[in-house]
């Protein structure tokens, strides 16, 4: 208490205590005067000063303290108050301090206001505290808000932990209408934290999908969206160590575990999911090729999902096969080639975690110089990258059942493998790489070769498939005998005979009523007849009667030609089917048809270029090709063709096992194809160098053109 003593009276004001947002000792609070006289100073002017901002702070007020005669007005005589016009008054307004964070509660506290929080909002009594933990979740600690400058609002480890462990505790009380909770807790930035936090995650997740049913969708969807390419700050949240990617996704692949061991029947669910949540096609490679070898991992703990998702993987290898070949058809040929040999196999490699920007073509497609065929040229590359990496991670599965595994475990892999390809790949017109898994796989043993040769067999002889499910099995059954580097010669002769067995009797069936050649008609004599010219094409060795009596390929190529002789079989064979009113010769692909006349004339097997040149004078209408019997995306072709058009009725040289293109997984296949070799005294000048162009005379056999030897 402050007391102004004076001559005669005594005036007690009471002080008001000191705040932290006041500087001044002296205000205008209440004062209790016993009574004031005349000569007793004003607080007129010290108020008007405390207004103007004038700092009082080290006034002080005591018992003795008395005003200067130049402060202290006269008693007889009121000082004029007087306002300067030019005096700007500004209202006071608090500055505020920085909060101090209060001190964290104990995990019990949390727990019970959790509970509490939930059951008024489940009852409907009130859902502010409900809402606060919803907000605790939904904060993402790496986008704070930089004009926020405390940015109190991000819940520390602890509370989160706290809050996280109270949900565990009430969660059976998360019906559906506690579904906004739930979802920001799924949608909660979770993956990158401590590992202590990870597993009460987890085990929240597990909780919650088996005590809620209702959730076990969405939990499986949001764990299924980490399984393809991450956001590089996925394991990079303020105040945790940065986590790699191999081990974001080891802990997403923890979570999906925990929970399908939690709930079995939970592979229903993930099924679907998998699939619905498989990278677009417009997505980037890394996506793909992440995303599938995620899925191969899913069915080490999900081994009920392995056809489905080994099945999903085979739709979309066969998918972007087929786009890449689309595409490199519609450039020219030497430009597509060189988008081949210019990816690199080393391209994607996802394992790497904060990996440079490896967008660099990107900034180029941004570039409006930039023409519409350099962005086409970009997207085959991605195209190429993505089948690449995806199908080298599928031979990776598979390799260690042929390799490792007992006889039960080749059979049952090699049952998917044939299932997927009789379902998938065959039906698929112009697939180029991704039948190499059962070509590769169904080569590790003799008697896969036989099962491979056998089912092929059965589609071409059954009368009740489609046409062209009949015409594509010979297809992939005479590049498979033609090119298998581990198909012997026994085999060789065997398919040989029983497709010149069928081709014997389909000639019987259609000679009869046959007026011409006729694709459409015919279908089945033709695709066989240019099987069996392919065949001998690559295998001649194995079909001479030197072969027969236990010759080797290499010794039958030191035999003079005029020593190399045939059994009867072959040549009675060939020799009746081209010389019938059928003319295998005018439909088959040109390029094999040319290359078959150069050899038959250089081991004097028959002569067959009278034929040829007839042919070219022969006038066919109103047929179409395999290519457009096989995909519904080409029109058929209805039209009167002229002599001498090759297009509409001739067979596509379309051979599904030629040499192999992709740069990375190339690895797999390099010793299983035969590479074209030259004949001794006709292609002695291509001999040297027949492996090096090997590529390239397949090539121009696919393409139909003429070709280096002529295949």
């Amino acid at each position: 208490m402050v007391v102004l003593a004076t001559a005669s009276r005594t005036a007690t004001i009471a002080p008001r205590p000191t705040t932290k947002s006041s500087k001044m000792l002296v205000t205008s609070s209440p004062v209790s005067i016993l009574k004031t006289p005349k000569s007793t100073p004003s607080t007129t002017g010290i108020k008007h000063r405390m207004m103007m901002g004038d700092d009082y702070s080290d006034l002080s007020l005591s018992p003795s303290s008395s005003f200067d005669a130049e402060q202290s007005p006269s008693p007889r005589k009121r000082t004029r108050v007087k306002f300067d016009k030019e005096v700007f008054m500004v209202p006071y307004k608090e500055e505020p301090e920085p909060a101090e964070r209060k001190p964290e509660k104990s995990a019990a506290v949390v727990r019970e206001e959790v509970r509490r929080a939930i059951q008024r909002h489940v009852s409907g009594t009130d859902s502010e505290a409900y809402d606060r933990i919803k907000e605790t979740f939904a904060v993402d600690p790496r986008r704070r808000d930089e004009d926020n400058m405390f940015a109190y609002d991000v819940p520390t480890h602890t509370s989160l932990r706290h809050h996280l462990l109270g949900l565990l505790s009430n969660v059976a009380s998360l019906d559906r209408s506690c579904n906004g909770l739930v979802q920001a807790v799924l949608n909660s930035v979770w993956l990158g934290r401590d590992e202590s936090y990870i597993k009460l995650y987890i085990r929240f997740l597990g909780n919650l999908a088996a005590a809620q049913g209702s959730y076990l969708g969405a939990v499986l969807k949001m764990l299924v969206n980490f399984l393809g390419e991450l956001p590089k700050d996925t394991g990079k949240i303020p105040g945790y160590p940065s986590v790699h990617v191999p081990e974001l996704y080891s802990r997403v692949h923890l979570a999906l575990r925990h929970v399908m061991q939690l709930i079995p029947s939970g592979s229903g669910t993930l099924s679907p999911l998998l699939s619905a949540q498989f990278p677009f096609a417009s997505d980037s490679a890394k996506a793909n090729i992440a995303y599938t070898r995620n899925l191969i991992r899913v069915i080490g703990y999900a081994p009920e999902l392995q056809g489905d998702i080994l099945s999903l993987i085979t739709e979309k290898l066969v998918k972007i096969d087929v786009h890449i070949q689309v595409d490199l058809e519609d450039i020219e040929d030497d430009i597509g080639e060189d988008v081949l040999q210019g990816v690199s196999p080393e391209s994607v490699m996802i394992e790497e975690d904060d990996a440079e920007d490896d967008d660099d073509n990107d900034s180029v497609l941004s570039d409006d110089s930039v023409d519409d065929e350099s962005k086409r040229i970009k997207a085959i590359r991605d195209n190429i990258l993505k089948l690449d990496g995806m199908i080298d991670t599928m031979f990776e599965y598979y390799a260690p059942p042929f390799t490792l595994g007992s006889l039960d475990d080749k059979e049952n892999a090699f049952d998917l493998l044939m299932s997927h390809f009789q379902n998938i790949i065959l039906p698929t017109y112009r697939s180029r790489h991704s039948q190499f898994l059962l070509f590769h796989f169904s080569q590790s043993s003799p008697i896969l070769v036989d099962r491979f040769a056998a089912m092929c067999t059965e589609l071409i002889f059954n009368k009740t498939q489609p046409a062209i499910m009949r015409q594509s099995a010979a297809a992939y059954l005479a590049s498979f005998v033609a090119r298998g580097a581990h198909i012997s010669g026994e085999v060789v002769r065997d398919v040989f005979d029983l497709l010149g067995t069928y081709l014997n009797s389909l000639r019987l069936d259609y000679e009869a009523t046959c007026r011409g050649p006729d694709l459409r008609r015919y279908g089945p004599f033709y695709s066989t007849a240019q099987a069996l010219l392919y065949i001998f094409c690559f295998r001649w060795r194995d079909l001479t009667t030197a072969a027969l009596e236990g010759d080797t390929p290499e010794q039958v190529d030191e035999l003079e030609p005029e020593d190399i002789m045939f059994p009867p079989s072959v040549k009675e064979v060939l020799h009746q089917a081209i010389h019938s009113k059928l003319n295998p010769l005018k439909v088959c692909s040109p390029a094999i048809v040319s290359q078959f006349a150069r050899m038959s004339q250089h081991f004097n097997l028959m002569y067959v270029f009278s034929i040829l040149e007839t042919n070219k004078r022969l006038r066919v209408s109103s047929y179409r090709s395999i290519g457009a019997m096989a995909d519904p995306r080409f029109s058929q072709v209805e039209r009167e063709i002229r002599a001498g058009d090759d297009l509409g009725y001739q067979l596509d040289a379309y051979f599904p096992f030629d040499p192999y293109q992709l740069p990375r997984s190339r690895r797999w296949v390099e010793n299983d194809y035969v590479h074209w070799r030259g004949i001794p005294g006709l292609d002695e000048d291509d001999e040297s160098d027949s492996e090096a162009d090997d590529n390239e005379s397949d090539e121009d056999l696919s393409d139909g053109t003429e070709t280096d030897d002529e295949l």
